[in-house]
């Protein structure tokens, strides 16, 4: 094979791969934007620039198209330049819980759409493309946590019986919730305070409860 050809099997998979990003581009708009049910792949076409046969020679059909973006959010997930996963593997916990706050508040700004998603999934699909991820995610912390050497070192701070990975998983889930409600349904301030105020809160309940020293509940 020639420099010459090379050269043209290079562009043409250079063309592939950017009139797929497009595709997924586009469609990961229009799906955070107006649902799946309301995204037709003539919409995922027009959006993308691209022609509806060219979305049919990269993806078998539209639901395809949405698995393949929420694989991408998941596979994010699992980096450790995923931002919470920084805060988590660099800081000490539950002494970042703050770290944590804004860590879960940068990633639900970064990757909004993909979060609508998720939504998108339950109201749609009646979370079967989710389920599985979510299913499994008290084994992914609990090895991220080894990995990292977290877990013995967390033992020893928690009250007997308090598993680790589930001090980490409550507080992941209250602040990504947390950030969920501020970020995606634009409802601010809805802890009635400031968020770096209502993360400073939250972290003092996590660390401390909400019962004074020595009262009985």
């Amino acid at each position: 094979m020639g420099n010459g050809q090379r050269a043209t099997d290079m562009n043409q998979g250079e063309r592939s791969e950017r009139s797929r990003a497009q595709i997924l581009d586009a469609a990961l708009k229009l799906f955070s934007h107006h649902g799946y049910g309301a995204t037709s792949v003539s919409d995922i076409a027009g959006e993308a620039g691209v022609s509806k046969g060219n979305v049919y020679h990269h993806f078998e059909d539209k639901e395809a198209i949405f698995r393949e973006l929420l694989d991408t959010y998941f596979r994010a997930m699992s980096s450790p330049e995923f931002p919470f996963n920084r805060a988590l593997a660099t800081g000490t916990f539950p002494e970042n819980l703050e770290a944590l706050g804004r860590a879960a508040r940068e990633t639900v700004r970064e990757y909004r759409p993909y979060v609508a998603l998720i939504y998108v999934d339950v109201v749609e699909f009646d979370g079967s493309h989710i389920r599985k991820f979510y299913a499994d995610m008290s084994n992914r912390f609990e090895n991220f946590m080894k990995a990292h050497g977290m877990e013995d070192q967390l033992r020893d701070k928690l009250q007997d019986g308090l598993s680790p990975t589930s001090a980490v998983m409550l507080a992941t889930r209250i602040f990504y919730n947390y950030f969920s409600i501020e970020i995606l349904f634009g409802v601010k301030d809805h802890f009635g305070k400031g968020t770096d105020e209502a993360v400073r809160e939250i972290s003092r309940i996590l660390r401390h409860g909400i019962l004074r020293n020595g009262t009985k509940p």
